[in-house]
């Protein structure tokens, strides 16, 4: 069914009740060609979604929703998607700032949604076969209760003083990522014209904070993260060597105590 949403527009946005994975399906259907350009498909019971890194994402049925949203501008070079879990991760941490109180929101690079320091989102961004556009999937936790919670660094709206409900919530989102698709698209799909970077380093929690970098090929990163570059990369200060590392995918762990 089609869920009516007062503020974001979109060609079509999907509501399924249960589904494995929202991307895995965008992104079938972005391959055949049955999907276009800010399609979504939304669904409060994913049950066979996925982390960074492959791992499992698992969440109690109607506590939590899951969103893909396929972002395929026309004629957009495969260089420029780079941005899209950025713009995700931005659209999202604007979205939960509007819906909590008193709270800091921060986006941790490259794409979780933290609130002071816990996290409430995250997103996982893949590309479509061909290199035509990005699925840009995200998961909020919306009132699971803190003895549900998959990690003892998570929290939910529910948790931190807001309860928006799923229709309020997927629309500030989604309304935002549209808004921001199109500054990015008015300035030729370009990052640094368009304010997107600079929108990405304000938000960045990552930035000045004490890092371990765990990168896909297994190596290691300690330092100090200084900034996002124009690519989207993080700059990290490497203790090992004082070198300015530019990391364009990795998973991120921010130190307390090292």
């Amino acid at each position: 069914m089609h869920l009516p949403l007062s503020t974001a527009v979109l060609p079509l946005l999907e509501h399924v009740d249960e589904i494995g994975s929202t991307n895995k399906e965008l992104l079938t259907r972005a391959a055949r060609g049955d999907a276009e350009h800010l399609s979504a498909l939304v669904t409060t019971n994913q049950t066979a979604g996925r982390g960074r890194l492959g791992r499992e994402w698992v969440a109690p049925p109607g506590k939590t929703f899951a969103v893909s949203v396929l972002v395929a501008p026309e004629g957009a070079p495969i260089e420029t998607l780079s941005w899209m879990p950025l713009m995700g991760g931005l659209a999202m941490a604007r979205a939960v700032r509007s819906l909590v109180t008193d709270r800091e929101v921060t986006l941790k690079w490259p794409n979780d949604v933290q609130i002071e320091g816990l996290k409430v989102s995250g997103l996982l961004s893949e590309l479509v076969a061909g290199g035509t556009g990005v699925v840009v999937g995200a998961g909020l936790n919306l009132t699971i209760e803190r003895d549900e919670l998959p990690t003892s660094v998570s929290t939910s709206l529910a948790l931190e003083g807001a309860e928006p409900g799923l229709d309020e919530a997927l629309s500030r989102y989604l309304t935002e990522l549209t808004q921001l698709m199109t500054q990015f698209s008015a300035a030729g799909l370009d990052a640094v014209p368009s304010g997107i970077a600079d929108a990405v380093r304000a938000e960045c929690g990552t930035i000045g904070r004490r890092v371990r970098v765990e990168l896909p090929g297994g190596a290691r990163i300690f330092g100090t993260a200084e900034t996002v570059d124009d690519r989207g990369q993080l700059v990290v200060i490497d203790d090992a060597n004082g070198l300015r590392q530019h990391v364009a995918a990795g998973d991120v762990t921010h130190l307390r105590y090292e």
